[in-house]
């Protein structure tokens, strides 16, 4: 494979583009179909080197294709993520003030909670506390699902948690701004919102890695202290066989949505401590 972008490498990046972020398995059809679609020669083996290459071109423009996995269910996935924290991703977005504001304040309950979720009524709660701009309650709803639609945060069953895009391209900023609330999971190194903690010396794991990890295990032992995992072990996700993205134009937003959601900004402020 070249290091000079080629219409593949395009195709990939247009298909990318219009969903934000794709499933492993998806993103690896993808990659075949792009090369055998333009007639380039593919490798299975060599979906890293294809992406570097667009990722090089994507430098000047502060993106660049992110490799992550589902906290979840372990599943990996690719994003398109927006590396730069500046006043224009902010004008970019097309979410009101008093948007980013709840999805800030979201962003607050879930990472203070012992589990890494809200409620959907603790969420609703805040939107007579903006400082922006109130809010009504059937709105938040609304704003909540525009959340879930354009991939920053994840529903199940009437609870809210950060979704695997968003901490993709937020990892940083989540470090920095809440630095004595956040863990790295002690298997794999990265950002945990969701996992298991020991019961003796603290360390957090995410739960596919605690499924990995114990695997055929009848007496669990913390990787850290040796001591005995408490926690149920859940069972391992099993992989999705391979499937093509759809290539054509998503369905257009509604009219109050017409411009593509860029990343909800996130400065301004440091959450409450308290």
């Amino acid at each position: 494979m070249g290091t000079q972008m080629t219409d593949s490498h395009r195709r990939f990046l247009q298909v990318l583009m219009s969903h934000g972020i794709l499933e492993g398995s998806a993103v690896r059809a993808l990659h075949r179909h792009c090369c055998e679609e333009h007639k380039v020669h593919y490798s299975h083996d060599k979906l890293d080197d294809f992406v570097s290459v667009i990722n090089v071109q994507l430098q000047s423009l502060f993106m660049q294709i992110r490799k992550g996995v589902s906290e979840d269910d372990g599943r990996q996935y690719y994003a398109l993520v927006n590396l730069a924290e500046t006043e224009i991703t902010k004008m970019a977005s097309d979410y009101a003030e008093n948007e980013l504001e709840l999805f800030r304040k979201t962003m607050d309950l879930i990472i203070q909670s012992d589990n890494g979720f809200a409620s959907s009524t603790s969420i609703l709660n805040l939107s007579d506390q903006l400082q922006s701009k109130k809010m009504k309650k059937k709105e938040a709803e609304q704003v909540l699902q525009n959340f879930v639609q354009d991939k920053w945060l994840s529903e199940k069953d009437g609870e809210y948690t950060l979704s695997t895009r968003c901490i993709m391209e937020m990892e940083n900023y989540i470090c920095n701004t809440y630095q004595d609330m956040v863990n790295k999971c002690n298997l794999c190194g990265t950002l945990t919102i969701q996992g298991q903690v020991c019961d003796t010396c603290g360390i957090q794991i995410h739960l596919p890695c605690v499924a990995r990890y114990f695997k055929g295990h009848t007496e669990p032992h913390c990787p850290n202290c040796n001591d005995f995992w408490s926690h149920e072990i859940p069972a391992l996700h099993q992989a999705d066989s391979p499937h093509l993205p759809s290539t054509a134009p998503k369905e257009a937003a509604p009219a109050a949505r017409e411009k593509r959601r860029a990343v909800p900004s996130t400065s301004g402020r440091r959450p409450s401590r308290s």
